[in-house]
């Protein structure tokens, strides 16, 4: 496995990991449940999402595309390479 991205918060990590498990892609959430342990101080980079080597270069497209605004939802299931 390897971390290949850092999420901003426990929300997008899970949406970030649905996004990558959605595209058959192996995806960990890792950290989330860090956040109520840390109260009111702000954290940054415990959320991360990490995928098997073999998938991580398919991964980071995808996370450029929805950091792009590039995905579209439409409801259609998506076309799988």
């Amino acid at each position: 496995m390897i971390k290949i991205y850092c999420a901003s918060n426990i929300a997008e990590a899970q949406i970030v990991t649905g996004l990558l498990l959605n595209y058959n892609i192996p995806a960990y959430a890792g950290g989330i449940l860090l956040q109520g342990g840390i109260g009111d101080l702000s954290a940054m980079d415990f959320a991360t999402i990490s995928v098997p080597n073999n998938y991580a270069q398919q991964a980071r497209e995808l996370i450029h595309q929805y950091e792009a605004g590039e995905l579209i939802i439409d409801g259609d299931e998506p076309e799988h390479p």
